[in-house]
């Protein structure tokens, strides 16, 4: 038998797998934690970058050129009255004055914290209104005559003022186009870097995927399939075979737990074979003595009865030629021994049928009641006359055992009811049967003079007599040899403790169809 293994102690010998599954659960958690805190801050960033574009950049730029639009429509209607004087001239600078105004109220909230697009809006907003007042707004209020002498006059300093503006535009929405574009590549680098962070992150969740199986199998499924296929070697018959523990502490604990059964069970099998050698032996010497029994039958069967014949039939002879011719007592003793030669042999004819049930007749099959009672009553029909005894029964069922020991059951149960009856009564028997599921429960009633409490036990015990053999013949082996065919049959027999009127007898039986207990055990030698 191999020693116990032991296990080189290093700095995490002692986790256990929950320790380790814990810490493994934690620092993926803390991983991810990280990840996703990553990950998060990017698609922040990106979310940022769009919405400073699509909601202030693009917007501001948009609202610059409608801005300039405006006053172009302005500069455009102004110079059209200043040079025809017709009023319908007037309708495009109207119309852009309102645009204006709509245009840079909406300007100015998206401009708001960047100091450059402020400034270069109130540039715009100021020369914008010089060339307003300057030019735009005397013209539009003088009469059609006056207006195109106005804007002669001024036509250089308008045209100077506006060219100024149209600068100051072109430099705002430059501005504003550059901020927009300088938004666009940002935008462009966070997703980039949004997308990068994502597939680190898918990298690392499928890294940490591929850490845990590998973890699983090296520590939890590796060592308990080892210790499985160890286990289904033993259960195979290689019981040298050690269990070798490996992984967390406690898989190596319980190798080492069931390594320590394994050792016991290998001392509990040495223990039960010796035993088994024992029973074995044992068993060689009951088979030899149950021979030795077979040859004594033999012996008291043939050549015992042999010489008992003889003492028998000379004694007989003697007592028959000598009769009345010797004194009493010559008689007397000669009957003493006729009457001893005939008991010894009736005694030898009992123990012979005792030692046969189970053994000599062992045919189980279906066994019709009815007849063997009715056979057994005509047997014993001469005792019934003379005793004036009444047998009744039951309808009588069929059940499983062996037709010869049922009759000897039932031919010792009801001439022990008839021999033991009341001198003050003729003998009134009656048989009784019930089913109970698998087995069939038979009662034997009487009143007779019955069994006294203390005895009811004693009376299935062999050579158990209650009256000399003056008051009731017999050889005290009736009961004992019911009980022994009862108990080969599957079935139990006893003395019913509560029938006061006389001696009631319950036994049980197999019903047809249900396998008897007996037929398992192998018929005794």
């Amino acid at each position: 038998m191999q020693s116990k293994p032991s296990y080189t102690e290093g700095a995490f010998s002692g986790w256990t797998t929950r320790r380790w599954l814990r810490t493994g659960v934690a620092t993926a958690a803390v991983v991810l934690a990280m990840l996703g805190s990553l990950g998060g801050w990017a698609m922040w960033r990106t979310s940022q970058i769009t919405a400073d574009l699509v909601d202030r950049r693009s917007p501001a730029l948009i609202q610059a050129m409608r801005v300039e639009q405006a006053l172009v429509n302005q500069e455009t209607g102004i110079r059209g009255y200043g040079l025809s004087g017709r009023s319908d001239f007037l309708q495009p600078y109207a119309q852009g004055l309102g645009d204006e105004k709509t245009a840079l109220g909406r300007l100015r909230p998206l401009v708001e914290g960047d100091p450059e697009a402020a400034a270069d809006l109130a540039e715009v907003e100021k020369l914008a209104g010089t060339w307003q007042r300057r030019i735009a707004g005397p013209v539009s209020a003088a009469s059609a005559g006056d207006a195109v002498k106005l804007a002669t006059d001024r036509a250089a300093e308008g045209k100077t003022s506006f060219d100024a503006l149209r600068h100051a535009m072109t430099r705002q929405q430059a501005q504003l186009e550059e901020e927009r574009a300088t938004a666009a590549r940002e935008l462009r680098q966070a997703e980039t870097l949004r997308n990068w962070m994502f597939a680190v992150i898918a990298v690392v969740i499928v890294l940490l995927a591929v850490l845990v199986f590998e973890g699983l199998r090296r520590g939890i499924t590796g060592p308990l399939s080892r210790l499985g296929s160890q286990a289904r070697d033993v259960a195979g018959g290689r019981f040298d075979l050690s269990f070798t523990g490996t992984g967390p502490a406690d898989l190596r604990r319980l190798a080492a737990d069931v390594e320590s059964m394994r050792r016991r069970l290998v001392e509990e099998l040495q223990v039960s074979e010796e035993a088994r050698q024992m029973v074995d032996e044992q068993a060689e010497d009951l088979k030899r003595s149950n021979t030795e029994l077979e040859q004594f039958a033999y012996v008291a069967s043939h050549d015992l009865q042999e010489p008992l014949r003889k003492v028998s039939s000379f004694t007989q002879l003697l007592q028959r030629r000598y009769g009345g011719q010797l004194d009493d007592r010559a008689d007397q003793y000669i009957s003493f021994a006729v009457d001893g030669a005939n008991r010894m042999q009736n005694l030898i004819n009992d123990l012979l049928a005792f030692s046969r049930v189970g053994r000599v007749h062992n045919d189980h099959r279906a066994v019709d009641l009815e007849e063997i009672v009715s056979r057994v009553l005509d047997d014993l029909s001469v005792t019934v006359e003379e005793t004036g005894a009444e047998i009744t029964h039951d309808p009588l069922p069929t059940v499983v055992g062996d037709p010869t020991q049922l009759g000897t059951l039932w031919q010792n149960l009801l001439s022990n009811a008839v021999k033991f009856r009341s001198p003050d009564h003729a003998p009134h028997i009656h048989i009784s049967a019930a089913q109970d599921g698998d087995t069939w429960e038979f009662a034997v009633s009487d009143n007779g003079i019955g069994i006294a409490a203390e005895f009811q036990e004693k009376v299935f015990v062999i050579f158990q007599r209650l009256h000399t053999k003056d008051a009731y013949p017999g050889t005290g082996i009736g009961l004992a040899m019911c009980k022994k065919v009862v108990e080969f049959h599957g079935g139990s027999i006893a003395i019913d403790p509560d029938y006061k009127l006389g001696t009631r007898v319950v036994f049980t039986l197999p019903a047809a169809g249900t396998e008897p207990a007996s037929e398992e055990r192998e018929p005794q030698p």
